[in-house]
């Protein structure tokens, strides 16, 4: 793409999302997911019990089959359309691939029912955006999980898919956005997708490689950057997500709050590692964690910029 397109076309998505956000009705995720429902029931139907290397491999050809073919069709119609639909096509597909309004929307519902000392309200929010059992919270869980949520999907809602655009255009958005999705609905260690939902959570492992710790170094440069580096550095290798710790734990320590500890998943109680260093979030921390990774969207976009009229090559005085 011609300098400094790249940052335009980035721009435009970023205000698009920030504009309308996702769509209330007819989203494409949505029938997505119904396929990727689908797809699972025939493959997974299809592997017998026991049978662990066959049912990955199945995961991978479910995830080929559901990935592969979207992505190849827009880099078709890169090829093939004229330069100004491509542009457009490159905005609406970062645009699709972008989550940062839906999760300042979600993440402001929970401070403010905080803010407000409504804590069933709380909890019936932040049951939305997390997976933990959320009915027994009280106000620091809830702000705790709150803050978690805000950070981690900093990365899997707008970084991540931010940095495969700056790659390879929208299709790289797109093949980030339906491989994390495909994680978030495969990527479990239940009975049912601990061997079928396998390669969705290692390809979504691999693709966050990078952008989480761009992510984590985002967050250290906006916030208290020695306390940051510090707790990635010390406490990102004991979570158990190879990307959200480090994540968690810059942002935490930017932050100046603690995470992790105890937190109930599916009726079981597990014992997380503590991230970050500080006092235990209250609601006005998730205010604080969504300016953080806001604060990080302009400054990707302004690297992003220096770096084309870098390539450019600025003229002389």
């Amino acid at each position: 793409m011609p300098v400094p397109t790249l940052t335009l076309l980035a721009l435009a998505g970023v205000v698009l999302d920030r504009l309308f956000g996702e769509p209330p009705r007819w989203h494409p995720l949505v029938g997505f997911g119904k396929l990727a429902n689908g797809v699972e029931k025939i493959l997974r139907g299809t592997a017998a019990p026991g049978h662990a290397l066959f049912t990955r491999l199945l995961g991978l050809l479910g995830w080929g089959l559901l990935v592969v073919p979207p992505v190849l069709l827009v880099l078709l119609a890169s090829a093939l359309l004229p330069l100004t639909w491509v542009l457009l096509l490159n905005i609406g597909l970062l645009w699709f691939a972008l989550g940062a309004r839906s999760l300042d929307e979600h993440a402001r519902a929970i401070a403010l029912a905080l803010e407000a000392d409504d804590l069933p309200a709380a909890r019936l929010a932040v049951g939305r955006i997390v997976s933990r059992d959320t009915a027994a919270l009280d106000a620091t869980g809830v702000a705790k999980a709150g803050v978690e949520t805000v950070l981690e999907n900093g990365n899997d809602a707008v970084f991540g898919a931010l940095f495969w655009f700056f790659l390879f255009g929208g299709a790289g958005a797109l093949m980030f956005r339906l491989a994390n999705t495909l994680d978030a609905m495969w990527g479990y260690r239940t009975d049912r997708l601990r061997y079928f939902g396998w390669a969705a959570a290692r390809i979504d492992d691999v693709l966050n490689y990078l952008p989480a710790r761009l992510t984590a170094l985002s967050y250290a440069i906006l916030g208290n950057t020695p306390n940051a580096l510090r707790c990635w550095r010390r406490q990102a290798k004991a979570w158990d997500s190879p990307n959200a710790g480090p994540v968690m734990a810059s942002g935490a320590g930017a932050l100046e709050v603690s995470l992790g500890g105890a937190a109930q998943y599916h009726g079981k109680m597990e014992t997380r590692p503590e991230l970050g260093q500080g006092a235990a979030p209250k609601g006005n921390d998730i205010i604080r964690a969504l300016r953080l990774v806001w604060r990080g969207i302009w400054l990707w976009l302004f690297v992003v910029l220096l770096l084309e009229l870098s390539a450019r090559g600025l003229p002389h005085a």
